[in-house]
C-alpha cells in the first residue's frame, strides 16, 4: 500500500505561502491538507475559505479541507465554490452526520469524518459506505506542534479492518505529531495518508523534509 504525503499549511510560512504550495507540489506531495478552526469547536481560530480559494490558485494538488468546526453543514457550499476536493468534519461536531456527508457528496466532492483521540472507531460503523476520508486524529485537535499519540494506532488498525471488510475505497489518514520518528509507526498501523505540518515546513527545507519523511518508512 503507498503512502502519501499530505503537507498541512497550518505549519506554513503564510507571507509565502503560495510559494510554499508550489514547493510541497514540486517535492512529491500528493495532497494540500487545510485546517479550519473556528475557535469554537477547538480553541483556535484559522483559515477559511479565502485561504482554500488561494490555495486553489496555485496547485493543482488536490485540497483537503479539514473542518474543525461546530455546524460545518452551514458552510460546506462556501468550500465548495473555495475549490475544496474533500472536506472532512468532525462526528464530534455533526449529530446529522449522515445528512451532512450526502451534502458534501452531492456537491461531488469527498466526504470524510475525523475523529478526536476519545472517539471509538465504531462511532463510523453504520456509515461506511458514506465516507471516502477518515482521519484518525493523533493530537487533541486545535493547535500544530503535538506529540504524537501512540495510543491511537490501535484505533488505526481496527478502521482499517473495518474499511476492507466494507469493500469501500476509503484514504485513512493520520493527523498529528507525524515526523520523521512516527511516520512508520502510523504506515504500520494502517494509515495510507500521513497529515504532516512542521516535520515539512520546519526551517522552509520542504523537499528535503518531504525525503526525509518517505526515508523513515523504507
Amino acid at each position: 500500500m503507498s503512502v502519501l504525503i499530505a503537507p498541512s499549511i497550518l505549519a506554513a510560512d503564510f507571507a509565502r505561502l503560495g510559494d510554499q504550495i508550489q514547493e510541497a507540489e514540486a517535492a512529491g506531495a500528493e495532497l494540500i491538507h487545510i485546517d479550519v478552526m473556528d475557535g469554537r469547536f477547538v480553541p483556535n481560530i484559522t483559515m477559511g475559505p479565502v485561504v482554500v480559494a488561494a490555495a486553489r490558485r496555485v496547485t493543482n494538488l488536490p485540497l483537503d479541507v479539514h473542518l474543525m468546526i461546530v455546524e460545518p453543514e452551514r458552510q460546506i457550499e462556501a468550500f465548495v465554490e473555495a475549490g475544496a476536493d474533500a472536506l472532512t468534519v468532525h462526528v464530534e461536531a455533526s449529530p446529522n452526520l449522515h445528512r451532512t456527508l450526502q451534502m458534501i457528496r452531492g456537491f461531488g466532492l469527498q466526504a470524510g469524518v475525523a475523529l478526536n483521540p476519545h472517539t471509538p472507531a465504531s462511532a463510523l460503523s453504520e456509515i461506511m459506505s458514506m465516507i471516502d476520508v477518515i482521519t484518525v486524529m493523533t493530537v487533541n485537535p486545535g493547535w500544530g506542534g503535538q506529540e504524537f499519540l501512540v495510543e491511537m494506532m490501535p484505533k488505526v488498525a481496527r478502521l482499517r479492518a473495518m474499511i476492507g471488510d466494507s469493500h469501500h475505497p476509503v484514504n485513512l489518514e493520520v493527523d498529528g505529531g507525524i515526523n520523521i520518528n512516527t511516520a512508520m509507526t502510523a504506515a504500520q498501523a494502517g494509515a495510507n495518508v500521513l497529515i504532516a505540518g512542521t516535520s515539512v515546513f520546519n526551517s522552509g527545507k520542504i523537499a528535503k523534509n518531504i525525503e526525509a519523511l518517505r526515508q523513515s518508512m523504507r
